[in-house]
């Protein structure tokens, strides 16, 4: 079996593997030595929407048993309701019924999770419409997240909310507001993106996963530069990762860490190739004597 980075469990995620075969991309992900996959709701791949879901989830689960994966399921498919709005409608829409289908897409995807024994449901808040005040956007965003916590609960699968720039929900202070104003309820996880930390938090991406780790349940990972929302493959940004996957190690994470590489499909099996042997060497060398995290 490989040995990843303080016994890491790494992923890779299904929206930068669109020009394959959801079969095909499991297989690959299982030869590259990967521990399991972020298996996005698409028409590409698991359409949450057509018919037979539960024969396919069902087919799925099997493929991924045999291939000895585990799954996370994530929800960030950029028209998976609306063919014409990129990832609309969200939780925060003016429209009740936009709203509400959303919650939908949320309720199913914890059906599959459970089905696939994925150990997280990802999703995020979406961005604050044109002429929402923030209460009304947080309001929604509580409402929309309510049954989806329930089914959650029920379920046993965490809820794992993506703080994502430029969305209501965009930073860890953000994470910690909705979590105050819901009451803390336990199937509230956090999905943290690696990324995501060194393009917007104040702190180091180390930093922020010490603070984050009672609360993690999904990690993504990638490379980005400070500012500029655009995942990068490893070593085109300027994270730090031998402080970041040390950190991450510490936390005893038990979930996946998907590399989340959306925009790179067109070279998706290569990228996959290259990103597991990146982070199989990234962590910081130890001085002798040192044990492991």
């Amino acid at each position: 079996m490989t040995r990843h980075p303080g016994g890491l469990r790494l992923g890779y995620g299904t929206n930068g593997l669109t020009d394959l075969r959801l079969g095909d991309a499991l297989a690959l992900l299982a030869d590259l030595g990967y521990d399991g996959v972020g298996l996005t709701l698409d028409h590409m791949h698991l359409d949450p929407l057509a018919p037979d879901l539960a024969t396919r989830t069902a087919r799925v689960a099997r493929r991924l048993g045999e291939l000895g994966l585990t799954a996370a399921v994530e929800t960030g498919a950029r028209y998976v309701l609306d063919p014409r709005r990129k990832h609309g409608p969200s939780l925060l829409d003016p429209d009740p019924d936009g709203r509400a289908a959303r919650t939908r897409l949320l309720l199913t995807a914890v059906d599959v999770a459970a089905a696939l024994g994925a150990h997280a449901v990802h999703c995020f808040s979406g961005i604050t419409p044109p002429g929402t005040d923030a209460d009304t956007a947080w309001k929604r965003l509580e409402e929309g997240l309510m049954p989806v916590l329930d089914a959650a609960a029920a379920a046993g699968v965490p809820v794992a909310i993506e703080p994502e720039p430029g969305h209501l929900l965009a930073t860890l202070d953000d994470f910690h507001h909705l979590r105050t104003a819901l009451g803390d309820p336990a199937p509230l996880g956090l999905t943290l993106d690696i990324g995501h930390c060194q393009c917007l938090e104040p702190a180091p991406p180390a930093d922020c996963i010490r603070d984050a780790a009672p609360w993690l349940r999904h990690v993504q990972i990638e490379d980005m530069r400070r500012g500029v929302h655009e995942h990068l493959p490893f070593g085109d940004g300027e994270i730090d990762f031998p402080a970041a996957l040390d950190a991450l190690a510490a936390t005893g994470h038990q979930g996946l860490t998907v590399v989340e590489l959306p925009r790179h499909s067109h070279a998706g099996p290569e990228l996959a190739r290259t990103s597991i042997e990146f982070l199989r060497t990234a962590r910081r060398p130890r001085t002798k004597g040192t044990p492991a995290s």
